[in-house]
């Protein structure tokens, strides 16, 4: 065989083996607490995008415990009326509330002195972050707060137990958002409700990565997917979504 024939079929392999990746179906992600493949991946849609894409969304890349200043920062309450979004939760003294995402436990301190005879469970994937809440329960003497280190797919909270989820800025940042919901459904009662709190994508204005924001629609759509209705969308935070949901 010449030269010049070998070197036309090798070209014309690589072709062939190039058409063929360019054609196959998109990677899904199929792991042991799932039923199905739900997941795919691509190119992330923006440098905030970590390019596994859920319904649609490309998920966000997670904001590690070296971004515990930005949780914290001064300013907070005024950008984000925090004080207002506890009110409109209309904590009952009793209640059990898990805050998922925790982090250095801003709305979990806040949350506990509305609940003294219920308590608040702080979930965090992240033992530093854990750390800091349970540094300060103790120079504190808070004694209705419970840590609990989660994983990626489970909140680890006990089942039928939990009044209100929280999750403020978190939920777009889950790896596996289907796996975590499953769980937080789980642990609800049955007439517990769900605060999700999210950046207004519908406002370009926001000045938030594209990623960590989202519209209310995306959410109504990943929530149905494990059998939450959405009772209420609360309009009084300057920014952000606070959508109330229950289930179905």
């Amino acid at each position: 065989m010449s030269n010049k024939l070998i070197t036309t079929l090798s070209v014309l392999l690589l072709f062939c083996l190039y058409a063929c990746a360019q054609n196959k179906p998109a990677q899904t992600d199929s792991n042991t607490n799932s039923s199905d493949s739900i997941y795919t991946y691509a190119a992330p849609s923006s440098a905030d995008g970590t390019g596994k894409y859920y319904k649609g969304r490309d998920i966000a890349q997670v904001m590690g415990h070296l971004g515990a200043d930005w949780l914290e920062r001064p300013g907070r309450q005024e950008e984000e009326g925090t004080s207002l979004l506890i009110k409109a939760m209309n904590l009952k003294e009793n209640d059990v509330v898990a805050d998922i995402g925790a982090g250095t436990g801003y709305f979990t301190f806040r949350m506990s002195t509305q609940v003294p005879q219920g308590k608040v469970l702080a979930v965090d994937i992240q033992p530093e972050m854990l750390s800091m809440i349970q540094d300060k329960m103790q120079r504190e003497n808070i004694t209705n707060i419970q840590t609990i280190r989660g994983t990626e797919q489970n909140p680890n909270l006990p089942a039928d137990s939990i009044d209100w989820v929280l999750l403020v800025d978190a939920y777009h940042e889950f790896s596996y958002p289907k796996e975590m919901m499953t769980g937080i459904v789980r642990s609800l009662k049955p007439d517990g409700k769900v605060a999700l709190v999210e950046y207004r994508a519908e406002d370009p204005a926001i000045p938030i990565k594209p990623r960590h924001k989202m519209t209310e629609a995306q959410a109504v759509k990943e929530m149905e997917a494990v059998g939450l209705k959405l009772v209420e969308n609360k309009s009084m935070l300057p920014q952000q979504h606070l959508m109330v949901f229950s289930k179905q």
